[in-house]
């Protein structure tokens, strides 16, 4: 055979050789196969940068944890029209520590007491009026802080609307009384997290204890 023949029948072998070779592969990984695999390649690199959703619910309940701040720094006056207690237990100027926890880094903080008051206190429960969920069992807001309220104490669960400005949205709220106490009522000043707040309003006598 010459050379010529010889050439054309390795050439024919090699076609034949790797036509075998492709529609093996296709039948061993189906193209089907290898776009799943692109996709999850793809998906894995997706993942990797939503590592940053981690951080995201982080910084999420970094700021839930900070909601109790909403607090004003300087709380303002006693309202309108309510008593001073004439013999409180704690009276103005005494040095404290707080065990409630109305918002972080409030129990076991201590406080200096700025204002000692005889009335009905409430936990409440309402919906901001700026929007959001309702707030369940806010504590506290006194009598005088509600509107037209008539004589106290009130019912657990009477309707009423809200005259305190703790917080943004709480002015001019729906709320319903969760709970009532007849305990001496407290304004306190106190650091929380390295601000300083003046006549935070409220804390009954329960969760006050004097300091050693």
């Amino acid at each position: 055979m010459n050379a010529a023949g010889r050439i054309a029948i390795y050439g024919a072998g090699l076609v034949v050789a790797f036509g075998g070779a492709y529609a093996l592969a296709s039948v061993v990984v189906p193209p089907s196969v290898v776009a799943a695999w692109q996709e999850e390649a793809m998906g894995d690199g997706h993942n990797a940068e939503g590592g940053d959703g981690m951080s995201n619910a982080d910084d999420h309940n970094d700021d839930g944890a900070m909601a109790g701040h909403d607090h004003a720094p300087d709380g303002g006056p006693a309202p309108d029209g309510i008593a001073a207690a004439a013999d409180p237990t704690f009276p103005v100027g005494s040095k404290v520590r707080l065990t409630a926890d109305h918002m972080p880094g409030m129990e076991g903080a201590e406080a200096t007491i700025s204002g000692a008051f005889d009335t009905t206190t409430y936990s409440v429960t309402y919906t901001p009026t700026n929007g959001g969920d309702p707030v369940v069992d806010h504590r506290w807001v006194v009598h005088e802080e509600l509107e037209n309220p008539g004589d106290a104490p009130l019912a657990d669960g009477t309707e009423v609307v809200l005259t305190a400005d703790h917080m943004p949205g709480m002015n001019g709220a729906d709320a319903s009384i969760f709970s009532s106490t007849s305990e001496t009522v407290y304004m306190v000043d106190l650091e929380v997290d390295g601000m300083k707040m003046t006549n935070h309003k409220w804390v009954v006598e329960s969760e006050i204890q004097p300091l050693p």
